[in-house]
C-alpha cells in the first residue's frame, strides 16, 4: 500500500506560480511512474503530466506544456509540479498518483491516489 500526500495548493492570481508537492510513503518510490491529474467542478478528472521512474521521461498535456514542470526527488520520495503562468482555467483539485506502468496517461493506469489539493486561479 502506498500513501500519497499532496501539498502546496492555494489561491493565486492569473500569471502567478505555485509549486505542488506529493510525498509517498513507499520505500520503493523510485519504482513508480508518478503522475498529476486535475479535476475542475463539473468536469472529468484529466491527465496533466507524468514522470517516469528515473525522471528521464515526462509527458505533458498540451494545455500545460511550457508552463508546468514536473520533477522528482527519489531520495525524498517526493514529486513536484511547478506551475507557472497560471490561468483561471487551471483552477481544479490536483491529484498525485502512482503507477507501475512506465507510460501512464490514463486514470486506470494508476493504482494509488492522493486526496488532492485545491488550486484556485483568480482573474
Amino acid at each position: 500500500q502506498v500513501q500519497l500526500v499532496e501539498s502546496g495548493g492555494g489561491l493565486v492570481q492569473a500569471g502567478g506560480s505555485l509549486r505542488l508537492s506529493c510525498t509517498a510513503s513507499a520505500r520503493t518510490f523510485s519504482a513508480y511512474t508518478m503522475g498529476w491529474f486535475r479535476q475542475a467542478p463539473g468536469k472529468e478528472r484529466e491527465f496533466v503530466v507524468y514522470i517516469t521512474w528515473t525522471g528521464s521521461g515526462t509527458n505533458y498535456a498540451d494545455s500545460v506544456k511550457g508552463r508546468f514542470t514536473i520533477y522528482r526527488d527519489n531520495a525524498k520520495s517526493t514529486v513536484y509540479l511547478q506551475m507557472n503562468s497560471l490561468k483561471p482555467e487551471d483552477t481544479a483539485v490536483y491529484y498525485c498518483a502512482a503507477s507501475l506502468r512506465r507510460i501512464a496517461t490514463m486514470r486506470n493506469d494508476y493504482r494509488y491516489w492522493g486526496q488532492g489539493t485545491q488550486v484556485t486561479v483568480s482573474s
